[in-house]
């Protein structure tokens, strides 16, 4: 079967770049080296006591039928009283459709969002799958350019110059994957103004909301006004705030017709999420609240202690310091090195894996995660200064 046999669609999406570091990452270990990862997109903590036997009970009472295709109506209304406490949105369930994963809840939006020649505004960097998601859809991928210098963050001056007649989404991500990245209440105020104006859709992907630093409040752009909440999607879910990644559990919160379309979408893609995986997740939103800053507290002080590792090697890397998520978004110019090199020649070297900038828009940057241990955290930094030292 030759390569001409496969779908435009299938042609034009990129692999994961990043797994391929991954892969090589861990190869090595398996050999026996001791590889220091950065690599890894998820909290280091394990999903909590209390939600595991939710699941394990709901798996016994034989809870493990088809559900209904956007949720049970008691998890849809729980997110719907989380959404209202927590990020003053009022939402009905029927406006919520849970999926297998935040990633499926952005994939279905996109599918019922954008047509062949549309436009979205993708601010760079951008998390890897956003322009494939776009691709996947029949939608051209439009991204808007921001620097270090100006925090990576965008405003309607700059998506003015982007905008064209079939722009029709914009993708917001805060806090953000890579660079952890998080809009004040009077930045996001300006950018609904701008949607609002122009009448463009913003999905805004808020997986990392509770990972976040320094006191900063966490805003959701829908909550700013009632026009902004009818053009916005608003995409959540349980991986990163309960390290629950492998529990593929997602949710996101729309107009009744856009969740309606996406609910018929799913019903012909995987229909419902995972039954007992459902009922787990009403036991997670009983945590209380002392969790989540315990979480906070563990990601900030390593945040912090990268920082000032980092800021040692000033010749060579400079960077934004994060205030949400658990990387750091590093650029590398200085070493005279792309990403792909600069991550090839690390772990080859040093055994020290992290993810080149390339996939996410940025080739002069690679992005360590701090969702690892301050000890490996520790080790893997004094390879970094060591190998720099000797970079040239």
């Amino acid at each position: 079967m030759g390569h001409m046999s496969l779908s435009r669609r299938a042609q034009e999406v990129s692999p994961s770049a990043t797994l391929q570091i991954t892969a090589a990452a861990k190869r090595m270990a398996r050999e026996g080296k001791d590889v220091i990862a950065f690599g890894a997109g998820e909290p280091d903590f394990d999903t909590p006591d209390s939600i595991k036997t939710a699941a394990i009970s709901s798996i016994q009472s034989g809870f493990t039928k088809y559900t209904p295709t956007s949720g049970i109506p008691e998890l849809k209304e729980a997110i719907a009283r989380k959404l209202k406490d927590e990020n003053s949105l009022d939402y009905s369930a029927g406006s919520i459709v849970v999926s297998c994963g935040a990633k499926h809840s952005l994939y279905n939006v996109f599918q019922a969002l954008v047509d062949e020649g549309d436009e979205v505004l993708i601010p760079t960097p951008y998390w890897v799958s956003y322009p494939e998601m776009v691709k996947l859809s029949g939608g051209s991928p439009v991204f808007v350019q921001t620097a270090l210098e100006e925090d990576f963050k965008i405003n309607p001056a700059k998506l003015s110059s982007y905008l064209t007649k079939r722009t029709k989404i914009l993708v917001l991500n805060s806090p953000s994957n890579p660079c952890g990245v998080v809009y004040r209440k009077r930045e996001l105020e300006a950018i609904a103004d701008f949607c609002v104006r122009n009448h463009i859709i913003c999905i805004s992907d808020e997986i990392y909301e509770k990972i976040i630093f320094d006191n900063i409040e966490q805003v959701s752009i829908a909550s700013l006004s009632d026009e902004m909440k009818k053009l916005t999607v608003t995409v959540n879910g349980f991986s990163k705030s309960f390290s629950m990644t492998g529990w593929r559990l997602g949710y996101l919160a729309a107009e009744p017709p856009i969740a309606q379309a996406v609910s018929n979408i799913q019903d012909h893609s995987t229909s419902n999420p995972t039954s007992f995986v459902q009922k787990a997740a009403l036991e997670a939103f009983r945590l209380d609240a002392g969790f989540f800053s315990g979480i906070r507290k563990t990601f900030q002080e390593r945040r912090d202690y990268i920082t000032g590792r980092l800021d040692k090697m000033s010749d060579y890397l400079s960077y934004k310091r994060p205030e949400g998520a658990f990387y750091v978004f590093i650029n590398i110019k200085k070493t005279g090195l792309d990403s792909f090199a600069f991550a090839k020649k690390l772990l080859e070297e040093k055994y020290v894996a992290l993810i080149p900038g390339e996939p996410f828009g940025c080739s002069d940057y690679v992005r360590i995660s701090f969702a690892t241990s301050m000890e490996k955290i520790k080790t893997g930094l004094d390879r970094i200064e060591e190998w720099l030292k000797n970079i040239s």
